[in-house]
């Protein structure tokens, strides 16, 4: 079994690293592997090009700045956590990159995220944390992933890297997320061969014009 996050901070060793790797204590400390992936400076946004689509390609066009490697990894994961700092009011642009390009490769055709355990994160220095957890929440959503929470909203404060570690409550929240994620990650493989999954089926996409 295994765990994923990706951050999406530019900054390698910054709060949303921090968090993601509170996180990760609890995973481990479940006996479940975890691997932070690291967004490159530089990723480049999808094209909307549609050859991943047309192709039945499970990675993009675009193989130049690491994208596929984490869209390899989140689907040999049994868990997957998105991590992002605040900017403006809304996700980080390199991660809106890496999520528009993941979830079009591996989820929009043969969607192979779907029942996979998911969470989400976020840092901010004051305001638009509620605004970036709910649309890290709402890319899982339209996944069929099996969204796992804490006991408050995956929002940590911080502005320079390591103030994180002085929310206290909010480090709590990172470590109660890690221990409900391993959970969820064990009680799906154990009903592995007793319960199946329910059905799934692509959807029917409408485009609302007359």
């Amino acid at each position: 079994m295994k765990v994923v996050a990706i951050n999406g901070s530019p900054h390698k060793d910054g709060n949303t690293y921090q968090c993601l790797a509170e996180v990760g204590k609890a995973v481990q400390a479940a006996g479940i592997d975890y691997e932070i992936l690291q967004i490159g400076t530089r990723v480049h946004p999808c094209l909307a090009c549609s050859h991943c689509i047309e192709n039945h390609e499970l990675q993009c066009v675009q193989d130049d700045d690491g994208v596929n490697e984490i869209i390899k990894k989140c689907i040999e994961a049994d868990g997957i956590i998105l991590g992002s700092p605040v900017y403006h009011g809304g996700i980080a642009g390199g991660m809106k990159c890496v999520l528009d390009r993941l979830m079009l490769c591996a989820g929009c055709v043969d969607n192979q995220l779907h029942h996979k355990v998911g969470a989400a994160i976020c840092t901010l220095r004051r305001s638009g944390g509620m605004e970036t957890y709910q649309q890290l929440l709402g890319t899982m959503d339209a996944m069929e992933m099996v969204i796992v929470t804490s006991d408050y909203w995956g929002a940590v404060h911080g502005h320079q890297a390591g103030e994180v570690q002085q929310d206290t409550e909010g480090m709590e929240v990172m470590a109660k997320l890690g221990r409900n994620v391993a959970w969820m990650v064990k009680v799906i493989d154990a009903a592995k061969g007793k319960i199946d999954p329910p059905e799934t089926h692509a959807r029917t996409f409408t485009n609302f014009i007359r």
